[in-house]
């Protein structure tokens, strides 16, 4: 970043300087895969972003909620995340804003938020009675405002609607839309009011920056996200029935930049620059392990004194990453046999030619890429089968340096997506066995791999768990899923043990009692109605509060 002319009056010179604000969201602290414990991943993940805090000179962190994901984190999940806070305090950030994602508890991050404020922490946990309290204007040590941070946190189904008996489905979801554009309604216009009136004694413009953890209608989601209910990858159903998607135009003009969290997937809103979720920084299931984790960096001021050479920065040094985890470790895929390498064309064609090479927006990009660009930024075939396409990890070659993703000179703002190291490597294998046998033989790593594999051969095969457990021996590969996707092992009153609840959500479980009990169809979806409410309000029970 350049420095100041020393030359100029102080009053320029910090006008100068752009006002650089780094958005994340969807940490998850103490989030298990498949009962494996992560904590050697989060560390390293919050030891690189103090480190990117310092190296780009972060004004401003914003964390969009789903800090811990449960409501009631572990002691090592809150040393992790107090530890961080405490050292962040001490660094050139300036200012921290927190508020709470669906598997927060408001009440949990709000308890130490007055000793937090000595820090420059910012915590909003529950949605304000008074939302003025919700409206932050954040300057320096000098009191120059830097900027005004409209801090909505996730807005629980009690803080957007009164319920009343008997509504119906559509009724709720209309509500609850009603509720949260109300409340973003309200705070945008004390944030303008704010804003006016500090530009009357500063003369210049304060941006506005609105928080949300919410589900903005016609966005991307990951491969583990279908329907959002899953059990994998920590994304749930926020509202009853998954009701309350939210559109880009429901968010005021007046806010210069919407920092959302919730969705896994980093991706823009409606089209909308300005409007963006950073996504989760590490894969939260097997079904993530595809994407380039990113966080996002803000920049606001005068154009010419942005630092154009971002783009080229490496912004992920191997002395941050433990040597058990490097993020450098590389996942090469070799040739399986030449007797399939024909087929192994041919279904990379199908499936390049079915698949945009991002999801969408996932760094910025809406035209097709160059050849050269799509082999830098996308995944790598494990396996020369056409049902394999999705045996796929992400290769060294992927995108490793920051990318500009938007750049507005006439409102003075840009957007940089800085990608996160891989701390965990993680795999998908689907296929028979020879095929899994052949993908897991083609893994060349030094490091330590976390398979999920995922039978789906015509073969009924009695010891797949024994078999697969062969495949790995002596290989730096751990076995943490195995799936049959048999059909047979999908029945009713199946006796194969390798379904167990693990695999299923809470809904699938009431599905099949609706069946095993011989419900008659015409009770089924009040039935369905009725345990939607059950599960929304024991996810939503804030256990912290008295």
């Amino acid at each position: 970043m350049p420095i100041p002319d020393a030359s100029l009056p102080s009053s320029l010179t910090t006008q100068m300087k752009p006002l650089t604000i780094l958005h994340t969201s969807d940490w998850h602290l103490g989030r298990r895969l498949y009962g494996r414990l992560r904590y050697e991943e989060f560390e390293s993940f919050l030891h690189w972003l103090q480190d990117t805090i310092s190296a780009q000179k972060v004004d401003i962190l914003i964390v969009a909620g789903d800090i811990f994901d449960t409501m009631t984190p572990s002691n090592k999940a809150q040393a992790l995340y107090y530890e961080f806070l405490g050292k962040v305090s001490r660094s050139c950030c300036q200012h921290v804003v927190i508020v709470a994602g669906n598997h927060d508890s408001p009440t949990f991050l709000d308890a130490p938020s007055n000793v937090l404020k000595f820090l420059n922490v910012h915590v909003i946990g529950t949605a304000c009675d008074d939302l003025d309290d919700e409206v932050l204007v954040l300057g320096d040590d000098d009191n120059n405002p830097h900027c005004i941070i409209a801090a909505v946190p996730y807005l629980r189904d009690r803080d957007v609607r009164s319920s009343s008996a008997g509504e119906s489905s559509q009724t709720k979801d209309a509500n609850v839309i009603v509720g949260i554009r109300a409340h973003y309604d309200q705070v945008a216009a004390i944030a303008k009011t704010k804003q006016s009136e500090l530009f009357k004694t500063q003369q210049r413009h304060i941006p506005i920056i609105a928080t949300g953890h919410l589900f903005a209608a016609g966005v991307t989601v990951s491969d583990d996200d279908e329907g959002i209910r899953t059990t994998d990858d920590g994304v749930r159903d926020l509202y009853v029935g998954n009701l309350g998607k939210i559109s880009a135009d429901m968010f005021n003009d007046g806010f210069d930049y919407v920092a959302l969290g919730h969705l896994h997937v980093p991706q823009r809103v409606g089209g909308r620059e300005s409007i963006r979720y950073s996504g989760s920084p590490i894969a939260m299931g097997f079904g993530e392990a595809k994407q380039q984790k990113q966080v996002l960096l803000v920049q606001f001021g005068a154009a010419e004194h942005f630092d154009n050479g971002i783009s080229e920065l490496n912004v992920a040094p191997d002395s941050i990453t433990p040597p058990t985890i490097r993020a450098a470790a590389d996942i090469e895929v070799a040739q399986v046999k030449k007797s399939v390498d024909k087929l192994a064309e041919k279904t990379a064609k199908k499936v390049s030619s079915q698949e945009p090479p991002f999801m969408d927006d996932l760094f910025g990009f809406d035209e097709p890429l160059e050849d050269e660009e799509v082999k830098k930024s996308t995944v790598v075939e494990n396996t020369p089968v056409e049902q394999d396409a999705n045996n796929q990890t992400t290769s060294n070659d992927a995108v490793t340096s920051s990318k500009i993703l938007h750049r507005d000179d006439a409102n003075q703002m840009q957007v940089v997506s800085l990608p996160i190291p891989k701390f965990q490597q993680l795999a998908q294998i689907s296929g028979d066995l020879t095929t899994i046998d052949q993908t897991i033989r083609a893994l060349t790593q030094s490091d330590s791999i976390w398979l999920e594999i995922v039978y789906t051969g015509d073969e009924i095969v009695s010891d797949l768990r024994e078999q697969v457990q062969a495949m790995v021996e002596g290989l730096p590969c751990e076995v943490l899923k195995i799936k049959n996707t048999r059909t047979y092992n999908k029945v009713l009153n199946q006796q194969q043990t390798s379904e167990n609840l693990q695999d299923l959500n809470e809904m699938e479980v009431f599905e099949r009692c609706l069946t095993l009990n011989d419900i008659p169809d015409s009770q089924k979806d009040s039935l369905r109605d009725a345990y939607g409410q059950i599960l929304y309000n024991l996810r939503h029970e804030d256990k912290q509060a008295e």
